[in-house]
């Protein structure tokens, strides 16, 4: 049987990520349909690294891995969202806050949460416990607790130890408690041991045990008393063809092993061919994983002793190297061995595939459109009616996410001109792909463009669809093109024209989003950053026009900031507005993080050397009040996708809006000199 539809994988588990690994090292054995991996978050931590992350040994990137990189690598599409439920009848996983994904093949590897047996705080998920831990003073005489009696909480408690020199510590075990080396190991490293029941002093952290995540039993799916799905030798849930788990949420029922990060990492390879092997209708393979692993714990002092079964060895500072030396390969494999030269030509994606300005306005003169065009077009109407058009290749390979930024992006048009959205149309077209795969591509598109239009109470009223000729992109998500035609109305439209002397500049929120997405292709972009861009980028700024409007007749201009970078746009509101002199804030322009020091490195947007000529307004109205570095010059003329909006106003108003937020004060215009 070959099930239709995408392959979803379900969680960012150890296995699925060398399954990915696999798949980006030789892309042949990826199946041939869509294949999408769904987790809460960007990056996920190595479970081997964590304690060294929770002594300060090692930073957090050193033991996250970046998923949305790894995934582009291996041509799978990635969505960032919380898994709150799955259907198997119904084929589809449930998301939180959006629509659900619908599956052919569904692989379930979203860990575990920590049985909590005592008050405090669970180790699982490990976000809260580590800003814990990164929240508490190492100075306190008040002790810290660690609670359990497995391997996990003597690693963490002796992390601690290494973080807290001298604070307090202690381990609280059942009452046969830990064995002679272990202990020897606690009180050396002066931390109490805790065997009899005890009232609750002072911070404490539980490692007591995990259970699945409750929404895999809330699903009817076959689980143990710890909600781990059971499955059978070839990791099929029972009674589930097409439905696969491994890791610490599953549980192979007639070869049950504790959960371990070792077993989630041994079955990933079984796991990928048998997942190829159901995407490509092939017979299925066991799996018999050994009954007992190598443990090697570290005490973060630089020493490790293994455990195996009943068997011990050390502590040794050998065994900490060998340790140390297995976690950093295993790392360093998810990592790209070529990055991308910076020389190497690409092409961006998002607003940044406009075609630039220079052959722009060379063609529209030609075709006899030339002149000053605004951000919508107004047709004469009481109140005026003012529309757009806009769209651009796929940003991201999220079709729900993308659709919500590109919407995002065409709605900023008619918000510059200080209009609501009202209604929109939507051309769609997607890559040649199998029918059930492209409805589920169109259907998550419209939602995310809905998402957006719903906010601001406006409809999706029509549109049309197409299917590409080209070959579809390793990731098809990626092949799907969406453009908006957006309209709404306002009593007395902004126009980009209309700054006046002893009028500030205003920008809503920051710049660098060319830069950072071109990072993130060569594989450059730290993924905390480009989590930071994206969730602004996703949020609208359709209420700014409440904020505005009771100061509508004091916004002498406006624009949004897009393509063709700040100086373009600002270029092309000097161009509609009286002479005059600008002064920009060189400090006070804001950037993204790390966008100017990916700037600094030479990264760029592949539109950002057409837009170099907007340079030339340094020469002339537009100067700078400080020198600019040349991160600062290159920032200066990066394409923004879903962009800032940029207005005019008198220096009392400008007051009045900086002082409420969002907006930054970037510049003052004055007369221009004689």
């Amino acid at each position: 049987m070959n099930p239709a539809g995408p392959l979803l994988l379900a969680g960012g588990g150890h296995s699925h990520a060398l399954i990915l690994k696999r798949w980006a090292m030789d892309p042949t054995r990826r199946p041939a349909r869509p294949v999408v991996l769904i987790n809460r978050g960007s990056t996920a931590l190595y479970s081997g690294m964590v304690p060294a992350l929770i002594a300060g040994i090692d930073p957090s990137e050193a033991a996250a891995i970046d998923l949305r990189s790894l995934c582009d690598r291996a041509g799978v599409a990635f969505v960032k969202a919380e898994i709150t439920g799955v259907d198997p009848i119904q084929r589809c996983l449930a998301l939180a806050e959006r629509p659900p994904l619908r599956f052919g093949v569904l692989s379930l590897n979203v860990g575990a949460i920590s049985r909590p047996t005592a008050e405090g705080m669970a180790i699982k998920p490990l976000g809260p416990a580590l800003a814990l831990i990164a929240s508490e003073d190492p100075h306190s005489t008040i002790p810290f607790t660690v609670v359990g009696s497995g391997a996990a909480a003597l690693e963490v408690v002796l992390a601690l130890r290494r973080r807290w020199p001298q604070r307090p510590l202690r381990l609280h075990t059942r009452p046969k408690g830990p064995g002679p080396l272990e202990r020897r190991i606690l009180s050396e490293a002066s931390i109490a041991l805790v065997t009899t029941p005890e009232a609750h002093v002072g911070p404490r952290l539980l490692c007591t045990g995990s259970r699945a995540p409750h929404w895999l039993a809330a699903s009817g799916l076959p689980v143990d008393d710890a909600g781990r799905l059971r499955t059978d030798a070839q990791l099929r849930v029972e009674g589930c063809d097409d439905v696969f788990a491994s890791g610490d949420c599953a549980v192979i029922a007639a070869a049950a092993r504790p959960a371990s990060g070792v077993w989630a990492v041994r079955a990933a390879i079984p796991l990928a061919r048998n997942l190829e092997a159901s995407c490509n209708g092939l017979p299925l393979r066991p799996w018999q994983p050994q009954r007992v692993a190598l443990q090697l714990i570290g005490d973060q002092q630089g020493r490790a002793w293994a455990r195996r079964g009943t068997w011990q060895l050390g502590p040794s500072q050998w065994l900490w190297h060998w340790k140390r030396r297995i976690d950093k390969r295993f790392m360093a494999g998810f990592r790209s061995s070529e990055p991308m030269s910076q020389d190497k030509p690409m092409a961006c994606r998002g607003c940044a595939a406009k075609l630039p300005a220079q052959p722009l306005e060379a063609a529209l003169d030609q075709a006899g459109l030339s002149g000053a065009p605004e951000d919508a077009a107004r047709i004469e109407a009481d109140p005026p009616l003012l529309q757009s058009v806009d769209g651009f290749p796929a940003l991201v390979s999220d079709p729900w996410l993308n659709g919500r930024l590109t919407t995002l992006h065409a709605c900023s048009d008619l918000w510059a001109c200080g209009a609501k959205v009202e209604s929109a149309q939507a051309i769609v077209t997607l890559p040649v792909l199998e029918t059930t795969e492209q409805q589920e591509l169109l259907v998550q598109t419209l939602c995310g463009v809905r998402s957006v239009l719903e906010e601001q109470q406006a409809q999706l009223i029509g549109g049309h669809t197409l299917e590409s000729r080209g070959d579809p992109p390793h990731c098809p998500s990626l092949g799907v093109q969406l453009s908006l035609c957006v309209n709404g109305r306002s009593p007395s439209p902004w126009g980009k024209g209309g700054i006046s002397a002893g009028d500030v500049l205003l920008l809503s929120r920051p710049l660098g989003t060319g830069v950072l997405f071109a990072a993130a292709m060569a594989d450059a972009c730290p993924p905390e950053a480009l989590d930071t861009v994206l969730q602004q980028m996703a949020s609208s700024q359709h209420p700014l026009l409440d904020q505005l409007e009771p100061h509508r007749q004091a916004i002498h201009a406006c624009t949004d900031v897009t393509g063709f970078g700040l100086l373009g746009h600002l270029g092309e509101m000097l161009a509609s507005s009286a002479p005059l002199r600008i002064t920009l804030r060189t400090h006070s322009i804001p950037a993204y993080p790390e966008a100017l020091d990916r700037l600094a490195q030479g990264y760029a947007s592949s539109l950002a050397p057409a837009n170099r000529q907007s340079w030339r307004w340094l020469d002339g109205p537009i100067q700078l009040d400080q020198p600019p570095s040349q991160a600062l010059l290159e920032l200066l003329v990066d394409p923004q996708t879903c962009g800032p909006l940029l207005l005019a106003c008198p220096e009392t108003t400008g007051q009045a809006l900086t002082a409420e937020g969002p907006w930054i004060q970037i510049g003052s215009a004055a007369a221009e000199r004689d």
